[in-house]
């Protein structure tokens, strides 16, 4: 699975098969999560709270970057790097 951007010990990630809605994969130790890149919700996993307000404030600044890779990934093309959150 590409990782797409790393921050703080969180990974982000997307799949090239993976199946709609679109959205993206979090790791972070132990914990593993699905959130959907238009609502921005946790669609699976879970998070511990800080992490999951991290991501958050990460997803809702690179949505749009976050969509062309959904696209990109759809069409079976590399994907971007997205910038961290710090």
């Amino acid at each position: 699975m590409p990782e797409i951007s790393r921050f703080l010990g969180i990974i982000i990630s997307m799949n090239f098969r993976d199946h709609p809605p679109p959205h993206f994969h979090i790791r972070y130790n132990e914990f593993r999560a699905t959130f959907s890149i238009s609502e921005l919700q946790l669609l699976d996993g879970s998070l511990p709270p800080k992490v999951l307000a991290l991501v958050l404030e990460w997803s809702f600044a690179h949505r749009a970057e976050l969509m062309l890779n959904w696209n990109l990934a759809v069409e079976k093309k590399p994907l971007n790097k997205i910038e961290p959150l710090v």
